[in-house]
């Protein structure tokens, strides 16, 4: 894989990262607004979250997405 590819995989990464941060946010606000934030998953939500939050902030770190994009 040469840099260009390997940018450009890493692009596509970054944008899935960003992706699924957005839609674990949502679906945790939806189960908070039924009320379930007790329930199992809610909680694996809450540590997918986390997860991602932390590569996040990793690549903001870096220099790699700015401040205000995807924020956590």
């Amino acid at each position: 894989m040469n840099e260009q590819e390997q940018l450009a995989a890493y692009r596509a990464m970054q944008a899935a990262i960003e992706t699924e941060y957005t839609r674990t946010a949502e679906r945790m606000a939806a189960l908070k607004a039924q009320g379930k934030e007790r329930t199992a998953t809610y909680r694996q939500l809450f540590a997918r979250k986390l997860t991602l939050s932390e590569l996040l902030s990793w690549y903001r770190t870096y220099g790699l997405i700015q401040k205000g994009e995807t924020e956590v």
